[in-house]
């Protein structure tokens, strides 16, 4: 219980540093943010937007009502959309939108960090126990082979030959679950494999190495003269132990698929939160931007917290060892 109150107390520090960084980049923009917001205001339009952005207050005011305003949902709006150039009305919420997409890019790099865990796993455990056969050696090779494909470069191939030349499936869009489970799946295949093939080579190769590791520990020996089968000692015994190094680094590759979900979901044309990252920096919507870099970077932290935690459930070691202290 301690050290989850510890650790509780670092998560609430790190998120009051992500937001402060974020509340405050609009600050970093050069010149004045409300011509790039609003460039066909009036002068009186743009000390309205000035309000309106709390940029006439101090900052310690400002951070204060940003976070509030994060908190109650309330994100700002999504400047000079559908000829809006002033500060009175809000016809565009970015509230909408990360409604819309955050659904969007959550199932997408869970139906990915899933995939990869499916795939990693059975072969990681495999070449472990089969270490140094011809088995092991080409699945290692394939391993660095996929290491060496950029994500984005994987998903283009496969928009191309996949879904327009061999026209299996359709290259772009997203269809939602509920409207058709069946083409939901197909649509999101392509995206799925691109974030995901990455993944299953550096899952691999962490889990065997682990997994080799244990494998020569005492209490498999012993299991072994106990005359267990290679399988439960394989899949009860070993992989429980070793795959505290596998949960740390899925945790923290949730950042490497946030930013893996930036492109692809530009070249599927995926209306998600990387989608719209991208849409806001290429139209300047720093209002926006400062909100989904938050939303991200709070849903990371709290992903690492969440991984912390069951580290005790995986290894019984752990939990005894934080309860002596």
């Amino acid at each position: 219980m301690r050290a989850v109150l510890q650790r509780l107390i670092q998560l609430l520090i790190v998120l009051v540093l992500v937001t402060i960084f974020c509340a405050l980049l609009i600050d970093r923009v050069p010149g004045d943010v409300t011509y790039t917001l609003a460039p066909v205001a009036t002068p009186q339009q743009r000390a309205d937007l000035r309000h309106q952005l709390h940029l006439d207050k101090p900052v310690y005011v400002r951070y204060g009502e940003w976070v509030d305003g994060l908190v109650h949902g309330d994100l700002g709006c999504y400047y000079g959309t559908s000829g809006y150039s002033t500060a009175s009305q809000c016809p565009d919420k970015v509230a909408d939108r990360v409604k819309d997409a955050l659904p969007i890019s959550l199932a997408l790099m869970v139906y990915a960090q899933v995939l990869a865990l499916v795939l990693a796993i059975p072969l990681g455990v495999l070449t472990a126990y089969r270490a140094g056969s011809l088995f092991d050696k080409s699945v290692n090779t394939a391993a660095f082979a996929l290491l060496a494909i950029p994500n984005f470069v994987l998903g283009l191939v496969l928009a191309y030959y996949v879904g327009s030349k061999l026209g299996w499936v359709e290259p772009t869009g997203w269809i939602p679950w509920g409207d058709d489970p069946v083409g939901h799946i197909k649509q999101a295949a392509l995206p799925t494999i691109s974030l995901a093939v990455g993944q299953v080579a550096v899952y691999m190769r962490l889990l065997r190495s682990d997994m080799i590791a244990t494998l020569q520990e005492d209490f498999v020996t012993m299991a072994r003269a106990k005359g267990l089968s290679p399988a439960r000692i394989l899949w009860r015994h070993a992989l429980r132990p070793s795959s505290l190094t596998l949960l740390t680094v899925a945790g923290l590759n949730v950042g490497t698929l946030i930013g893996g979900a930036v492109v692809i979901e530009n070249i599927f044309v995926i209306h998600g939160m990387g989608f719209l990252i991208a849409d806001a920096i290429f139209r300047r919507q720093y209002v926006a931007l400062q909100s989904y870099v938050a939303i991200l970077a709070i849903g990371y932290v709290v992903v690492n917290f969440l991984v912390d935690i069951l580290y005790a459930i995986l290894d019984p070691r752990i939990r005894h060892a934080r309860a002596v202290a």
